[in-house]
C-alpha cells in the first residue's frame, strides 16, 4: 500500500510540475489586427494577455514597434505603416511580451493583408529593380521547336498581364498572358498566343505550373496548347528561372502539330493584380 502511495505521490508532483510549466508563458488573445483603408495607412492592433506584461509588435521579422511600455494586460497602438516597404500585400507579425520578471516570451505568427500593392522604396534599389526588371521585360528568351521532320530555334516573349492573387508570399494562384513566338525557318514564322497558367507552390523547387493557350500564326496554323512549367530557383528575389514543355495541336486541316522546350524568367512584377 505504501508503494502505491508514493507513486501517487510522485504522479500528482507531476502534474502540478506540468500545470506551472504552462501557465509560464504569457498567453497573448487578438482583439483586432487589421490596416485602415484609406491613407495614412495604419496598423491598428489591440489585444489581451493572461498576465500583466509589456509588449512590443515585430512586423515581417525586421519592423519593431513598443505596443505598451507599462505592465498592463489590455494592450493597442496604432502605427504608421506609410514609410514601411513590405514584400508582399500580407504583412506577418509577431507580439513579443516581457513579464515583470523579466522573461521574454513570443506569440506565434499572425498576419493581415495591406489595402495596397507594396512597393519597394529604397532608391538605389528601387532604380536597379526597375532597370533590371525592363531589360528582363524586353528580352526574349530562346526556344527550341521540333516537328516529326524538322527542329527550330525560336525567340519567345512571354507577358504576364493579369494575376489573381493568392495565400501565397511568394506567386499569385495564375495569370493570364500574351506570348510572341518568332521561329526561325519556318514558312510562317511569327505566332501569337493568349493562355492561362495555374501555379501551384511545390517543395524543393519554387513551383510547378500547368497551361493552356490558343495560338495562331496569321495564316492556315491556329490551335491550342498545352503546357507546363517548373520554376526551379528565383533571381533577385523578383524573378524565376523556369523550363517548359509545350504540345501544341493544330485545329486547321494543312496546320502542323509541334512541339517546343522553352526557358525563360517569370515575374508578375508588370503584372495587374485581381482578387
Amino acid at each position: 500500500m505504501k508503494i502505491y502511495k508514493v507513486l501517487l505521490f510522485f504522479l500528482i508532483l507531476l502534474y502540478s510540475k506540468e500545470l506551472i510549466s504552462q501557465t509560464d508563458s504569457i498567453e497573448v488573445y487578438l482583439i483586432d489586427a487589421y490596416c485602415t483603408r484609406e491613407m495614412p495607412y495604419k496598423f491598428k492592433l489591440s489585444f489581451y494577455t493572461s498576465e500583466v506584461c509589456k509588449s512590443k509588435v515585430i512586423l515581417e521579422d525586421k519592423y519593431e514597434f513598443i505596443v505598451s511600455n507599462d505592465f498592463v494586460d489590455m494592450h493597442k497602438a496604432e502605427i504608421n505603416i506609410n514609410d514601411i516597404s513590405f514584400d508582399d500585400q500580407i504583412v506577418n507579425f509577431v507580439i513579443v511580451t516581457e513579464k515583470e520578471t523579466g522573461e521574454i516570451y513570443k506569440s506565434e505568427k499572425s498576419d493581415f493583408d495591406l489595402p495596397f500593392e507594396p512597393q519597394i522604396k529604397s532608391g538605389s534599389d528601387l532604380f536597379t529593380l526597375c532597370l533590371f526588371g525592363s531589360v528582363i521585360f524586353l528580352l526574349p528568351y530562346p526556344s527550341y521547336a521540333f516537328d516529326s521532320n524538322e527542329s527550330y530555334f525560336s525567340l519567345t516573349k512571354e507577358i504576364p498581364f493579369i494575376s489573381f492573387r493568392s495565400r501565397s508570399l511568394n506567386y499569385p494562384s495564375g495569370y493570364l498572358s500574351i506570348e510572341y513566338s518568332y521561329i526561325f525557318n519556318m514558312d510562317n514564322p511569327s505566332y501569337l498566343r493568349l493562355g492561362y497558367k495555374k501555379i501551384f507552390d511545390v517543395a524543393q523547387i519554387e513551383y510547378l505550373s500547368p497551361g493552356i493557350s490558343l495560338y495562331t500564326d496569321f495564316n492556315i496554323n491556329q490551335g491550342v496548347s498545352p503546357e507546363l512549367s517548373a520554376g526551379l530557383f528565383t533571381i533577385e528575389d523578383t524573378f524565376t528561372f523556369y523550363v517548359r514543355y509545350r504540345y501544341n495541336f493544330t485545329l486547321h486541316t494543312n496546320g502542323t502539330n509541334f512541339q517546343e522546350i522553352n526557358i525563360g524568367l517569370y515575374s508578375g512584377f508588370f503584372s495587374l493584380y485581381l482578387d
